[in-house]
């Protein structure tokens, strides 16, 4: 099967809003890694040397190949990453080899297989 990885970074409070539309995009599940940090265009503000940007998370989906770009869209539209400055920004990586999807792997498969 192949896969891809879409990895969103988000602002905290935007997490589960992307979560549950990559699921509905057709996402099985995801993993958080909270508190990462970034700098886009702009540098965060600092106040007395203590940064005080907004707490991010990184959103990471494995998802089959065929379904990777509706759900990178999906994400893309309900984080509004294109609307607003600091939205954040999502990414999408081929993946060769993956390990641990088991329990997915005949959802993943079935689903595939409806759009084929």
């Amino acid at each position: 099967m192949n896969l891809k990885m879409i990895m969103a970074f988000v602002p905290d409070e935007r997490t589960d809003e992307v979560i549950e539309a990559a699921r509905q995009a057709g996402a099985t599940g995801a993993t958080v890694i909270t508190g990462v940090r970034g700098e886009g265009l702009h540098p965060g503000k600092t106040f007395l040397g203590l940064e005080l940007a907004a707490q991010r998370d990184a959103v990471l989906i494995l998802v089959a190949d065929i379904k990777a770009r509706a759900i990178l869209e999906k994400v893309a539209e309900v984080a509004g990453f294109d609307e607003e400055s600091g939205a954040g920004v999502a990414i999408q990586l081929s993946i060769d080899d993956a390990v641990g999807m088991g329990t997915q792997a005949a959802t993943i498969l079935h689903e595939v297989e409806e759009q084929i």
